[in-house]
C-alpha cells in the first residue's frame, strides 16, 4: 500500500484534471450513476467530497481554495489534524482510485476530475450481487437507447441537479455548454428541469 501524501498547508489549490475521453463520456459526481454505483467503491466520505468539488467547479471552472478544516468538518470528518485522520484518508481514496492527481503536496495543489468514469470490470466485482446485476441493466439500456436520447436524459438530470443546488437556470446553461452539450440540448435540458423543480417544490408546498 501506498503511503498516504500529506499536505503542509491549511488550504487546497483545487484545479480541474482535463480528460477529453472521460469529461466527454463519465459522470457528474452528483449523477445517479456515481450514488448508485461509485458510492460502495469510494465511500461516502470521498463521494461527497467529489460532489463538494463538483459544486466548487460550478461556480469557479478555472480552480478555487478548498479550506481543509472547514471542508473536514462540514463532511462530519472532524478536524483535519494528524497524519492518519479521516479528511486525509478521503483525499488519498481519491488519489487511489484516478479522481485526483497531486501537483504539489509541499504547496497544496490539487488536480480532481469534473467527471468520474464508468466503473471498471475490477471495480465491478467489488460490488454486492445486486448492484452488479443493476450494473448490467444499465449497460443493456445505454446499448437500447439513441446516443442523442442518452444525452438529452443525462443532460436533463444535471441541469436539475444545479437547480437543485441553488444555481439559476442562465447559469445551468453556460455549465452544460461548458460541458460540451450542444446548444439546443442545454436549453432543452434547463427548460425541462425548471418546470420539473417547479413542480417538485409546488408537490413539497401543497404536503405541508
Amino acid at each position: 500500500m501506498q503511503p498516504l501524501v500529506t499536505f503542509e498547508c491549511d488550504t487546497l489549490t483545487v484545479r480541474p484534471w482535463p480528460d477529453e475521453v472521460i469529461d466527454s463520456l463519465g459522470f457528474d459526481p452528483r449523477s445517479p450513476y456515481v450514488e448508485q454505483f461509485w458510492l460502495g467503491i469510494l465511500g461516502p466520505s470521498t463521494t461527497w467530497l467529489l460532489r463538494r468539488i463538483g459544486a466548487g467547479f460550478d461556480a469557479a471552472p478555472d480552480g478555487f481554495e478548498l479550506p481543509l478544516g472547514e471542508t473536514a468538518r462540514a463532511l462530519g470528518l472532524g478536524d483535519r489534524g494528524g497524519r492518519n485522520s479521516p479528511f486525509l484518508r478521503t483525499v488519498n481514496r481519491m488519489i487511489q482510485f484516478e479522481l485526483a492527481l497531486v501537483v504539489s503536496a509541499r504547496d497544496g495543489e490539487l488536480a480532481v476530475r469534473r467527471r468520474l468514469p464508468p466503473l471498471s470490470r475490477r471495480q465491478l466485482i467489488r460490488l454486492s450481487p445486486d448492484l452488479q446485476a443493476a450494473h448490467e441493466r444499465w449497460q443493456a439500456d445505454q446499448l437500447r437507447e439513441p446516443p442523442v436520447e442518452a444525452q438529452r436524459r443525462r443532460g436533463r438530470q444535471l441541469a436539475l441537479s444545479l437547480l437543485e443546488l441553488g444555481e439559476d437556470l442562465e447559469e445551468a446553461e453556460r455549465q452544460l455548454l461548458r460541458w460540451r452539450y450542444h446548444p439546443a440540448l442545454a436549453r432543452e435540458a434547463v427548460v425541462w428541469a425548471a418546470e420539473a423543480h417547479r413542480s417538485a417544490e409546488a408537490a413539497e408546498a401543497a404536503a405541508l
